[in-house]
Parts: C-alpha cells; sequence; structure tokens
C-alpha cells in the first residue's frame, strides 16, 4: 500500500520545550523524557501526570535510559556529564565524567552492570555503574557518534556517526575481563592510569562490521530484537536495512520518502515494521516484507528528533519541538460480539483472531473456528466490531478502512467449512448494526441511515435525529441509539421520530442489560448508566474513571450492577452511584460474559481468558438497595465482609440496623443503635459501658421516642436531678415530684427546692424557700397572690416598708399550678410496625424477661446508695446518726435523712427503688398495662438521606457543595480545579449561597421550624428517600451576575472607581458559586468572567494612575495607555480614549496623543467630544514628535501584568491566574492575584466547573501569548 497521511492512536501527550531523548519504564506505565533546556520530566502516561523533575543537567539533555530492573536511570547532555539518578530516592546518585563534547546517547545494559554513551568527542565509552568508572573507550570514527546501542542478546554494540558509517562492535572480551572473570589479572584492581585505553581505544573491543552505504552523516542505528538485522538512518533523507552473520554485514534494501534528515529510526518490538521520524514533521511506518511505507503521521509546526518503543507493548513515542506524544499504530481491541442464547441455547462468544471468526462458549469453554475472513491490507483494516443475527446467522464487521466501511457474512452451519472464505458483501459507512430478522442498519457518510435487507440492498432511507449523528448502536428491534457530539438519542426507526435523549460525551460503547430496559454507556473516562422508558432515557448514574475505561457487562440476571474494566482494574458500579474495585489486572481486559464468581473476556491478543473474582461487596450493596434482607443477612454470616469501610458505607446510606451486625464494640454498637433508633440494643450497650455520655444520649433518644421510662432510667444514671424533676412534671408523678423536692431541700438545692415546689404546685413551701433565702417581699407576694392571709400577716413585718406598696398582686392575675398529664403511667402513644429483619435486640444473651428483670435490678441499684448516694444500707441497719451537716459530703446522711423522710424499716438507704415504684420498664413500654395491642413494637421509620447530603454525591461542582453547607468539600475543589487560596473574600458569597438553598417552614403550633431544601430542578423533581436527582437552588445565576455586572458599569461611568472595583470583584468572585445547566448559561458565564477581569483590569489601572504615578507624567501616560486595551463597552473605551488623549498632549507626546484621536474617533462619539479630537488632531498633526519615549507600542499587540504595571507582548512569556486567567509576569508565579483577589498565579488545575453536564478538561495555561 502506498504511503498515506493517517491518524495514529495517540494515548498520551505533553506540551513541553524540545524533547531530545526517550525512554519507556519497562514495567510501570511511565516515560522519562529529556529536554533541549535541561530538564528531566517522568511522566505516568496511563494517568497523564507528571511524577517528578531532575534538573541537575546544564543545557540541553540529549540522551537519557530506564534501567530494566533496578530503580535508576541515566542522562547524558552538553555539559559532558552522564549522571545515574535513583527515581525512588528522587536524586541524582553519582555523576561520570570523561566525555569531551555533547553526549548524544546513553544506555543501560539489560544484564552488565553497564552504561554506554556516544559523544561529539567521536568516541563511544563502555561504563561501569557500578563501580562508577570507565571500562573502555571505543576510537575509530572521525565525526560526531550519534547514537550508541547495546544488542538485546548478544556482546554487540552498534553506533552511528556523521563520518557516514556504522559500525558493529563485538565487546565480548571486555566481557570476559570485566565480568566473566579472567583470572589473576583482572581480579586484582588495576592502579595503571588508563591513558592508552583513552588516547587510542582499549584491546577488550573491536569493530566486527563496518557497514557504509549513505551518502552523508547517520543520526541513528538500531537491532532487531530478535533477528540478525540493523535498520539505521541518515541525512540523506533514507533508511537503510542492513542484515549480518557470523562473519559479514551488507545492505539489503533502502527505503526512501523523508524530504529531510532522518533522525531517528527503530523497529516495532511486535510486528514486521520499520518506525522513522524525521525533520521533515513527520513519522513514516515501513513494511519490513513488502519494503515499502504504510502508513504516514505529520505534524503542522514541529519536528522530529527522537523515538522510544515499548519492550512488551505496542507503544511508541516520539519526540518533537514542542513536548512528545506516546501512541500507537493500531487499535489493540479484538473485535467480538456476545449472542446470550436463549432457553435452550448456551451463550456464545463470536471474535476474531488470527483472520478467523471464532465461537467460543462459556458454559463448555469450547472454542471453535466459524469462518474465515479476509482483512483488508494496510492500516485501519483490523476489524472495530461486530454484529451477530442468530435468526439468520449473519455477522456484520465493521472497519475504519476507506473512512469507514462493513462486511456483511452468512455464517455457515457446517463448521468443518471454517477453512473456506466464503463471500461476502461490501459497503461503505461509519458503523453497521441489525435492527431486525432480515434488516441491517447503516450510517452512511452523508450522515443519512439507509435500512438495508440481506442482500445489501437499500430499502429504506431515514435522515437521523441529529444532522451531525456519527455513531450509531443497537437498541432492539426497529430502534437504534444514535450518537451526535455529547448527545445520545433513542430513534424509532418506524415512527421515525427521537424517543428519548441523554447527554454523555465522547461515548464508545453501548452495553444492554438482558431486559434490554438498561444499558451502559462507556466513554474513554466515564461509565453512564442509563434506564430506557417507553418514551424517554432516564439516567441512572455515572462514574468518572481517571484512566481508560476498557469494556463492561451487566451482572447475570441483574440490572443493578454494571462490572466494567479499566486498564489495570475489574470494578463494578451500582444503578445508586455506588462503585468500587473488584479485582487488579496484570494486563487489560474485555469482559464478554459475567457468569457466578466468573468472568470471562479475551485479552489482547485475542485469546480467551477466564477471572475468578469476589462479588461479594456489590452483592451485599445491590441485596441492601433493593431491601432483600434475607439475602443480606446470608451474606452477613457466609461473607468475611467486614471493616470500617463497610460500616461507614452502612451509616452513609441510612442502614446503621444493618451495620449493627457486623460491629462487637459496644461503643460503636451503642452509636449505631442509638442511630437507627434500637432503643433495646442501645440500652443493652449504655448498661454494659456505664459511661454519663451514653446514658445522657439514651435519654434523648429514648424521649424522642416517648419511651419515658427509659429516660427515667437514664437521668437517674447521671443523676441529672433537673431534667427528672421535669419529667415527673410531665407524666404527671406528683408522688416522686414530691421526692424530688426532699433530696433537693437534703442536697441545699435552692433553685431545685424551688422548682420542684412550682411544679408541685405547693405554696407554702415556695413562701419558706424565698423566707429563707432573705427574699421577703417576694415570699409576701406570693402569699397575697394565693390568699394566703394569715402567712402574708407573718412575712409582712420583715418587709421594709417602702417595698410593701410593690407586693400588692395585680388585678386579674392568675395563679401558676403545674398542667395536668393527659398520660399518667404508660409511655406515650408509639408508632407500631411491623418487625423488620434488622430490628429489636442484636446478639443479646437472654430473652425480654431477662432484660427486664435486669432493668429492675439497675434502677433499684441506681436509686440506691450506690449511684446517687442518698445513704447507707449498711448505716441505717446499724442505726448509725451521721449529724445533717454531713449532706453535701460523700452522702446525704443515714438514719436522719429516713427520720426525714418518713421512712421506716422499708426505707432502703434513704430512698429505696420501692418508694418510687418505677415498675416494669421494659424497652419498648410496660407491657401489663392494659391490654396488649398485639404484633409490634416502635420501629422509627427509616430516614431518608438529606436533601444537603444528595447534593454532595457524584457532584464535582463547588456551588452545589456551598449550597450544602460542606464549605471544607468546596474549599477543597476550587483549590483543585483553580487554585484558589484565599477564601476570606468568599465567606459572604458561601453563606448567602447556603441560606439561599435553605427554607424554613413552620409546623403544629408549638413545634420547630421544619427545614426545607431548594431545588432549581423542582419542576422534574420527584422526591425518593434516597434519590439523587434533586439539584440545589443557587442564588448565583447568569442573571444575578447580570444585574451585578450592570451596577459595575454605572458606578465606572459615573467615574465611582472603588465601588465599581467592588462590584465587579464580587461578581467574578461569585462566578466560583454559580450553578448552571446548559451549555449557553456555561458560554455567558465564561463571559461574564472575561468582561469582570477587563474592568477590574482598567480600575486598578487607573486607580494606580492616579495615586501612585500623579507626579509622574510619563508614567501617568503610560497606565492611560494601557488602559484603552482594555476591552470596554464603547462608552468606557471612550471615556478612557479621552483621558489618555489629555494626558498625552499636556506630555506634548503628539504622535501618541493623534494614534488616540483616531481611535476614538472611530467610536463615533457625540458632537462635543468629537469637535476637541478633530482640534487635537490638528494640532498633533502640525507637531509630529514624541517629547518622551513611552514604553507602549499600539502596533505589538500586548497585555498588561497589574502587578508590575508593564505591558507583556505577544511571545514573551508569562503566567496566568488559575482562576480568572489575568496575565501576569513570570516572577509574580505563586503569588495571589490582584484582580479576582482569590486565586493563586501560575496554578494549573482541571479547570472551574459550574455544570455537572461539564467536561472535565485539564487546563493547562500557555506560557505563550493568548
Amino acid at each position: 500500500m502506498s504511503s498515506g497521511s493517517t491518524e495514529f492512536l495517540t494515548k498520551f501527550e505533553t506540551k513541553s520545550n524540545r524533547v531530545k531523548g526517550l525512554s519507556f519504564h519497562p514495567k510501570r506505565p511511565w516515560i522519562v523524557a529529556s529536554l533541549h533546556n535541561g530538564v528531566i520530566q517522568l511522566w505516568d502516561y496511563r494517568m497523564g501526570t507528571l511524577l517528578d523533575r531532575f534538573e541537575e543537567h546544564e543545557g540541553p539533555v540529549r540522551g537519557v535510559n530506564f534501567h530494566k530492573s533496578q530503580p535508576l536511570l541515566v542522562s547524558g547532555g552538553d555539559d559532558y556529564k552522564i549522571k545515574v539518578w535513583n527515581y525512588k530516592l528522587r536524586r541524582c546518585l553519582f555523576t561520570l565524567l570523561g566525555h569531551l563534547d555533547y553526549i548524544r546517547t546513553v544506555q543501560f545494559h539489560h544484564e552488565y552492570p553497564w552504561i554506554v554513551s556516544s559523544s561529539d568527542d567521536q568516541t563511544v565509552r563502555l561504563w561501569d555503574w557500578q563501580a562508577r568508572n570507565c571500562l573502555s573507550v571505543l576510537t575509530g570514527h572521525n565525526h560526531y557518534v550519534m547514537s550508541v546501542q547495546f544488542h538485546p542478546k548478544d556482546d554487540l554494540i552498534v553506533s552511528a556517526s556523521l563520518d557516514q558509517t556504522v559500525r558493529v562492535w563485538d565487546v565480548s572480551g571486555l566481557k570476559k575481563k570485566s565480568v566473566g572473570g579472567g583470572g589473576e589479572e583482572s581480579s586484582a584492581p588495576s592502579t595503571t592510569p588508563k591513558i592508552g585505553a583513552d588516547l587510542f581505544g582499549s584491546t577488550d573491543t573491536a569493530v566486527k562490521y563496518l557497514l557504509e552505504g549513505h551518502d552523508r552523516g547517520v543520526n541513528w542505528a538500531s537491532f532487531h530484537p530478535s533477528l540478525p538485522l540493523i535498520v539505521s538512518g541518515a541525512d540523506d533523507r533514507q533508511v537503510k536495512l542492513w542484515r549480518m552473520n557470523d562473519t559479514k554485514a551488507w545492505e539489503v534494501d533502502t527505503l526512501r520518502g523523508h524530504v529531510n534528515n532522518v533522525s531517528c529510526v527503530m523497529f516495532h518490538p511486535k510486528q514486521e515494521l520499520i518506525i522513522s521520524n524525521s525533520e521533515d514533521k513527520s513519522i513514516r511506518v515501513w513494511d519490513m516484507s513488502k519494503r515499502a511505507g504504510v502508513q504516514t503521521f505529520r505534524r503542522d509546526q514541529d519536528r522530529f528528533w527522537i523515538l522510544g518503543v515499548h519492550a512488551e507493548h505496542s507503544l511508541l513515542a516520539a519526540g518533537h519541538d514542542s513536548g512528545m506524544i506516546v501512541f500507537k499504530l493500531e487499535r489493540e481491541r479484538p473485535a467480538f460480539t456476545v449472542n446470550d442464547g436463549g432457553a435452550n441455547a448456551a451463550a456464545q462468544v463470536l471474535y476474531i483472531k488470527d483472520r478467523y471468526l471464532r465461537m467460543f462458549e462459556p458454559a463448555s469453554a469450547r472454542d471453535i473456528p466459524l469462518l474465515s475472513i479476509r482483512r483488508p491490507a494496510g492500516p485501519n483494516g483490523a476489524p472495530r466490531s461486530l454484529a451477530y443475527n442468530e435468526a439468520e446467522r449473519g455477522l456484520l464487521m465493521c472497519m475504519d478502512a476507506e473512512g469507514g466501511s462493513y462486511e456483511l457474512y452468512q455464517i455457515p452451519k457446517d463448521a468443518s467449512r471454517a477453512s473456506e472464505t466464503p463471500d461476502s458483501k461490501r459497503g461503505l459507512g461509519l458503523a453497521a448494526v441489525f435492527v431486525a430478522r432480515n434488516r441491517f442498519a447503516v450510517l452512511d457518510k452523508s450522515r443519512q441511515i439507509l435500512v438495508k435487507n440481506l442482500s445489501n440492498e437499500v430499502t429504506k432511507k431515514l435522515s437521523p435525529p441529529h444532522p451531525n449523528t456519527d455513531l450509531i448502536f443497537y437498541a432492539g428491534t426497529g430502534m437504534l441509539l444514535c450518537k451526535a457530539e455529547d448527545k445520545i438519542t433513542l430513534f424509532d426507526l418506524q415512527q421515525k421520530r427521537p424517543m428519548g435523549e441523554i447527554t454523555c460525551a465522547n461515548v464508545k460503547y453501548v452495553v444492554w442489560a438482558s431486559d434490554m430496559k438498561h444499558f451502559a454507556l462507556l466513554s474513554k473516562h466515564a461509565v453512564v448508566l442509563v434506564r430506557r422508558d417507553a418514551q424517554k432515557l432516564e439516567h441512572l448514574a455515572t462514574v468518572h474513571e481517571t484512566i481508560r475505561v476498557k469494556s463492561g457487562v451487566w451482572e447475570e440476571g441483574s440490572t443493578r450492577a454494571f462490572i466494567y474494566t479499566t486498564l489495570n482494574h475489574v470494578k463494578f458500579c451500582i444503578t445508586q452511584g455506588d462503585n468500587g474495585i473488584i479485582r487488579t489486572l496484570d494486563a487489560p481486559v474485555y469482559l464478554c460474559k459475567a457468569a457466578g464468581n466468573k468472568l470471562f473476556c479475551l485479552d489482547r491478543e485475542g485469546n480467551t481468558k477466564t477471572l475468578s473474582v469476589d462479588k461479594t461487596e456489590f452483592q451485599f450493596k445491590t441485596a441492601l438497595i433493593d431491601r432483600k434482607y434475607d439475602e443480606v443477612l446470608r451474606i452477613i454470616k457466609k461473607s468475611k465482609l467486614c471493616g470500617q469501610a463497610i460500616i461507614g458505607y452502612l451509616q452513609k446510606k441510612g442502614f446503621p440496623e444493618v451495620a449493627l451486625q457486623f460491629v462487637k464494640d459496644e461503643k460503636t454498637r451503642f452509636n449505631l443503635a442509638i442511630e437507627c433508633g434500637n432503643i433495646e440494643v442501645a440500652l443493652t450497650s449504655a448498661s454494659a459501658l456505664e459511661d454519663k455520655d451514653c446514658w445522657h444520649k439514651l435519654g434523648v433518644e429514648a424521649l424522642r421516642q416517648g419511651n419515658h421510662q427509659i429516660v427515667e432510667m437514664a437521668y437517674q444514671k447521671t443523676k441529672d436531678f433537673e431534667r427528672l424533676s421535669f419529667l415527673y412534671l410531665l407524666t404527671g408523678n406528683t408522688e416522686k415530684l414530691t421526692k424530688m423536692l426532699r433530696i433537693a431541700e437534703m442536697r441545699g438545692d435552692v433553685m431545685g427546692r424551688f422548682h420542684n415546689a412550682l411544679y408541685l404546685g405547693d405554696v407554702q413551701e415556695r413562701i419558706k424557700v424565698l423566707r429563707e433565702q432573705h427574699q421577703p417581699a417576694l415570699a409576701l407576694l406570693t402569699a397575697r397572690t394565693h390568699g394566703l392571709t394569715d402567712l402574708a400577716a407573718e412575712i409582712e413585718p420583715s418587709v421594709p416598708e417602702e417595698q410593701r406598696a410593690a407586693c400588692t398582686p395585680k388585678p386579674g392575675a392568675s395563679l401558676l399550678f403545674p398542667p395536668t398529664p393527659i398520660f399518667r403511667e404508660n409511655n406515650w402513644p408509639l408508632l407500631r410496625v411491623s418487625k423488620g429483619y434488622f430490628d429489636g435486640p442484636v446478639d443479646t444473651k437472654g430473652g425480654d424477661a431477662e432484660q427486664v428483670e435486669e432493668l429492675d435490678a439497675d434502677i433499684g441499684g441506681g436509686w440506691g446508695g450506690d449511684d446517687l448516694d442518698l445513704g447507707d444500707g449498711e448505716a441505717k441497719e446499724d442505726g448509725g446518726d451521721a449529724p445533717a451537716d454531713d449532706a453535701g459530703g460523700d452522702g446525704w446522711g443515714g438514719d436522719d435523712l429516713d427520720a426525714e423522710l418518713g421512712g421506716g424499716e422499708g426505707a432502703g438507704a434513704g430512698w429505696d427503688i420501692d418508694d418510687l415504684d418505677l415498675g416494669d420498664l421494659g424497652g419498648g413500654g410496660a407491657a401489663d398495662k392494659g391490654p396488649s395491642t398485639g404484633g409490634g413494637f416502635f420501629a422509627p421509620p427509616t430516614m431518608g438521606t438529606a436533601a444537603i447530603l444528595r447534593w454532595q454525591q457524584n457532584s464535582s461542582v463547588p456551588g452545589e457543595h456551598i449550597a450544602a453547607g460542606a464549605f471544607s468539600s468546596a474549599m477543597d475543589l476550587l483549590n483543585r480545579q483553580c487554585g484558589i487560596v484565599n477564601f476570606a473574600p468568599l465567606k459572604p458569597i458561601f453563606l448567602g449561597v447556603y441560606t439561599g438553598a435553605q427554607s424554613l417552614l413552620n409546623g403544629t403550633p408549638g413545634a420547630p421550624l421544619m427545614e426545607c431544601a431548594m431545588h432549581r430542578n423542582y419542576e422534574n423533581y420527584v422526591w425518593s428517600a434516597r434519590g439523587t436527582d434533586g439539584l440545589p437552588a443557587v442564588c448565583v445565576t447568569v442573571a444575578q451576575l447580570t444585574d451585578q455586572i450592570k451596577a459595575g458599569y454605572k458606578s465606572f461611568t459615573e467615574g465611582k472607581l472603588p465601588e465599581a472595583l467592588q462590584k465587579f470583584q464580587y461578581a467574578l468572585q461569585s462566578v466560583l458559586a454559580a450553578c448552571v445547566d446548559s451549555k449557553q448559561e456555561l458560554d455567558e458565564l465564561r463571559e461574564q468572567m472575561g468582561i469582570c477581569r477587563e474592568y477590574i483590569t482598567a480600575v486598578v489601572i487607573e486607580t494606580t494612575r492616579r495615586d501612585q504615578f500623579k507626579d509622574d507624567p510619563t508614567r501617568n501616560v503610560e497606565l492611560a495607555a494601557y488602559m484603552t486595551h482594555c476591552n470596554l463597552q464603547p462608552l468606557h473605551l471612550l471615556i478612557s480614549l479621552r483621558s489618555a488623549m489629555s494626558s498625552a498632549v499636556k506630555l506634548k507626546n503628539f504622535n501618541t496623543a493623534a494614534s488616540f484621536c483616531r481611535r476614538l474617533l472611530e467610536l463615533n462619539p457625540k458632537a462635543e467630544h468629537k469637535e476637541q479630537a478633530l482640534k487635537v488632531l490638528k494640532i498633533c498633526d502640525q507637531n509630529r514628535s514624541n517629547a518622551q519615549e513611552l514604553q507602549y507600542d499600539e502596533r505589538n499587540p500586548f497585555v498588561v501584568c497589574t502587578s508590575t504595571f508593564v505591558p507583556i507582548y505577544r511571545g514573551q512569556p508569562m503566567s496566568r491566574c488559575g482562576f480568572c486567567s489575568a496575565p501576569f509576569a513570570p516572577t509574580c508565579k505563586g503569588k495571589l492575584c490582584s484582580i479576582c483577589q482569590v486565586g493563586e498565579i501560575g496554578f494549573k488545575g482541571t479547570g472551574l466547573t459550574n455544570s455537572r453536564h461539564q467536561r472535565s478538561k485539564q487546563q493547562s495555561a500557555s506560557d505563550d501569548f493568548d
């Protein structure tokens, strides 16, 4: 095939200085590049990230190489130095000196501790990197030695020189001496200087072959990895192929096609191909057998200098003037399709390998050839996709050849005829899929859908739903999925109309579930799960990956879980959005079928493989989502699924009751039980922990549920007397309130006494407390209010005369008595629901009766001397009489307290549990009080996921995190996306967005206000307990920013520059929190950012001119001139031009003023302004001169650095703010941007995300002029 310009499969690309050296890591997905500016870059080409930089060379680094097994790389540069680096330690280990001129190439030996290097000093040197010395100097070339390379197996070295020769050196003698242990002479270290070796060459190496044939200097020579072949490229624009045997070497052929110097040439590691690049800005691929070019790749601007090939993978790399690219020559994904079979047929995988269509049955592991196919010669001849029609045994094979083509085969029923190549029907089209039993659809190159029969005849012609449709996929009988830009449309061929649409960019493959209602869209870095309804496509979940997605299958018999592969992992995604890793991969595979715990797949060579996987995690999650609790319990009992990760997941998703099944730690069990409202488990754990905080939390939760008996017990344990008294008030337990009054009196708690007396309506006690506390006026008022005239007369003499008048009750005063409770004995009414799988006690040792007895015992002890310290039982029995003053010590006394309380022998330790009559404290209520309702107990309804949590799920939009109140995650996103480092100015914006996304609603009287989340998609939003389709209402909108910008325009027009600056900066900073839902709004948002940036720049320049340079007329005119180049509205540009014109005339820079006049007149100003400009222009034309030289060239495009206030002209280096893209001088890198006041100058992030539909791009701000 003749050489033609085509596109290669680019896997990774960088922008940098000229790349002169490249080397792939043998195991890891790394590539090292040496640059002309002296920097060595270490890249992960799979992730697309820069791992490290090494910058110790002075001048260009032309050669670099990885060691095969050690964490080392070697480099050689124009500073005559060879440096050996340890990339784990991230430093240079040592430097080898000896070359006298530029070092061109360096390479490690694959086995020996050797390094070979070539140099412009006309020598090749061999080094021992362990001993750190020079082993040998190979002399013979009489011009620059441009490249040198070890043979991959033999003890040979090939070198290429500008003396027009290629030399092959035999180093076996050096191997015997330095590696093989050559006797006593070699065992003793030599101290004799190797002067002779340096000058005349070593006797341990010899030239085996001298290859002459090039007409000009040779730039590169390479060995074949397995055959006795050498390829070379030279300045004569030719590529020569050489063969060698034990005695001689000769030229085989010459490959012509390059039109400039050939820089580098290598053999393909796996195919019989030669790859060369040249200064003619092209890479050419040559067929070794045909000795002809088969592919040519060209760049418009960049010359190619170096090539790199991966020893094990079909990866190539090329370095050029502005960076490097990592690429493949063709697709390695095997073409395959899966036939699910039917009720009586097993599933089949049809795939192409070695020009045969083969059929693999996963159930029986049978693998047989079905058909021999013709593969078109040349590039893009490999099949891209297959489609199978089981009813007619038809096969559609799509290829990229000829810009897109297909072939239709009829598979013979007789497998013995597989070696025959049947006739096929061919056609041109971008894609072809079956749409019915005897019909298939073709998307032709004119973007029309052709429906054809099996005779390849057109039966119908349709227009796709979008004119720019570039791919079609199968979607069931009579249906297609049509891809157009970032849209996928479900198209009905019969009705000729779209049935639904969903947004998903760069879709490559579609995988359908068995029900033909769920499908997965696979793109380069994303997996999107979709459900098809009658009239629409519903988005279910999206997973974004940092590395490439390769393939996927649905879990067998399920529409909940999708299994997919990346370059190095097998992962899963659930339709609710959860995802995780199932296992790692050594090499990429392409999934075909999932069955049980096995995955059937193909590798890149087309071999069938079976992977064993553990699906426990996602089976557990899908069962949980489907609420198949019997399956959940089975997995819990039989699997080893445990750990903090699964517990945290269950808590996050609102299943704390399930998390209880995994936890043994009592503290964690208690917290989970409280979270899910399981009072019984919480009570068991609290009893085991005996922690005051736990009892307090238990009391709060029991009170929320209305279980006041558990609340009473918790308050007893924590000795929370105030809450206990109030609880007795609410439950109407006046008997225990009376006892609480006596306890408060003995404790000396004045306020406790007064409150308890108030709760009881005991006016006498309240008056007694007030008199004891020397408050006779209040005591008198209380007595008079309640009509206690005798007691009031007794108190009145102790009240001063001036206060007695104020102690008269007001007319209409009402008496304060406690309310009468509705329920006195039983727990408050509880919600009764049926018992679930995970409700009730978990792993408790005893039954319900034991639990009740345990509660009685705990409460008795809690109200005895041990907990409340009311008195000592033994002291009561012994008749001890501790003084009353000791009540404030370790206890409250013994016999004295009993006497005061009127207790007898049954009084216990001052206040026994029998007196409290707590009754039966079962976990759910008083079971023996009244009739049983039967069949259930309290279990609070499962709480759904809060809206603010749903807003954060699977969202990388900072504004949505701000609306949810997740300020820390929002700040982290803003920092990573656009380098925001100063968050102080954003505080009012954050608070405004957060409060704007929340609303408060009135509930029933006396109930607290209810928080309500505000959604911006409320018209299409349907609430669900764990739904994620609600989007927060964000107050920062395009319309709101437009109003803010208009207000800034007004202030600018009125000359209120500080006010204008404040408004424009606020609008620019508000963009960080904006959320939009369409591409049009996103474009408007970006336009508003540019407007704000330009106006802030103009205001900063003008205020600086007025404040700092009012006494420097030259600098004043310069800044006025710079301001006229800001992109302002015509009215505002007119203002800036008038100001600059006036300043220039005052400085007598008439030429500069004249240019301002002409620009002003082009704006068609008002009459008076026009008249003034014409007068000034006339004066300037009479005096064509400039009194002062300005740093201003209006004819050379520039931008202004608002830090140094100097112009940055086209082509000069610059740094930009990571957020607002304001330009700055390179010296400002790392500083705070003076335009937006929040971003870091020079930061290169992923780009601000303002929409969930926005595609994530790596925004690398160029250092050149935009």
